[in-house]
């Protein structure tokens, strides 16, 4: 539930002005001026709360709200209790997400963790670094010589930019990450916890054992790309490892030396995606997937969660199992399978 020592609500709004804001459509003008000041679960509701309510196996939940207002899809609109406003609307979680990052903005978007402004003095900022007026640079962070930081940029408690990184303007890097060899765009957010730009996993065979391949490449991350808490992405050995613009990223993730991510994606946590792998645009990839290296894997592909990638795959197509292969074809595996078992056709007399 909402905890108003986290979070408050930035201000309130009228029934009337959520429904100017997402385009939707108010139902019944007799709630125009219901006040709404919180969001919460469809089956979590509240007073002055707004709710959502998408797609047919959620039905039930319409009959039973406790909220101010619903956002809903046209064919639920006559299903909500009396004294529930009906919001319609063909994407209303869309509509609720955005609604909930202007009554919460610091869900949304981090903020400082300390009440300093400008750079603390508990920080440690190179001569050599440029911090833009209005940046934040909070206490323990470490700023390395030559490195840049745009305006509106936040740098949390105990962070730490390496020599000559270049961070964007209204970014964020969490507590505890470390940012080296790695210029990042604006708006970039890196929770606590993440490494960007350490070594790639790359050895040659020595008389004594593994030798280390230097890894001399950078980590290039352009806006509007979230990487999770814990999340370490490898700088690239001789070229760049990159993440494209609007990727997001979960927590837990390793992405390996000279990776390349296309624009738009979406990673699940705990996906292991090996060296040289390149990603096109919004592809998806669910929990734990694994991918061998110098695989391509083509735009808008989706992998379904626990699946393991030993082979290239064409755009637009959907994926999984392991090894991973077309969901159709895997689907129509695993019915074999059971009705094999089912049936009981296997060699009875061994």
């Amino acid at each position: 539930m909402t905890d108003p020592v986290f979070f408050v609500p930035s201000r309130r709004y009228t029934v009337t002005e959520v429904a100017d804001l997402t385009g939707s459509k108010l139902a019944n003008a007799a709630y125009a001026d219901a006040i709404i000041e919180t969001i919460a679960a469809a089956g979590d509701g509240s007073t002055n709360a707004l709710v959502f309510v998408e797609g047919k196996r959620n039905a039930e939940l319409m009959a039973a709200l406790t909220a101010t207002a619903v956002l809903c899809q046209p064919e639920f609109a006559d299903k909500a209790p009396a004294g529930v406003a009906v919001l319609v609307n063909p994407r209303p979680q869309q509509a609720f997400a955005m609604v909930g990052r202007l009554l919460f903005p610091a869900a949304a978007t981090p903020e400082p963790l300390t009440s300093e402004t400008g750079v603390s003095p508990q920080a440690f900022v190179d001569p050599a670094a440029k911090v833009e007026p209005g940046a934040i640079i909070e206490a323990g962070a470490v700023i390395g010589p030559g490195v840049g930081i745009g305006s509106g940029t936040i740098i949390a408690p105990n962070a730490v930019v390496g020599r000559h990184c270049q961070i964007g303007r209204d970014s964020y890097v969490g507590p505890g990450a470390s940012v080296q060899y790695a210029l990042i765009g604006n708006r970039v957010v890196v929770h606590g916890g993440a490494r960007i730009g350490q070594d790639g996993f790359g050895f040659v065979s020595g008389a004594k054992g593994p030798e280390r391949m230097p890894q001399i490449g950078r980590v290039i991350i352009q806006d509007d790309v979230e990487v999770g808490s814990n999340t370490t992405v490898d700088r690239g050995a001789m070229a760049d490892t990159v993440i494209g613009e609007g990727t997001k990223i979960d927590n837990l993730v390793q992405i390996a030396h000279n990776v390349r991510i296309g624009r738009g994606c979406i990673i699940a946590g705990h996906c292991g995606i090996s060296g040289s792998v390149t990603l096109g645009d919004y592809v998806m990839l669910g929990g734990r997937v694994g991918i061998a290296d110098h695989l391509t894997i083509g735009d808008r592909v989706q992998v379904a969660a626990s699946s393991g990638l030993m082979y290239d795959i064409p755009a637009g197509e959907r994926w999984a199992g392991m090894p991973a292969q077309p969901m159709r074809d895997f689907f129509r595996e695993l019915s074999a399978i059971r009705n094999f078992t089912k049936h009981g056709r296997g060699n009875k007399d061994g």
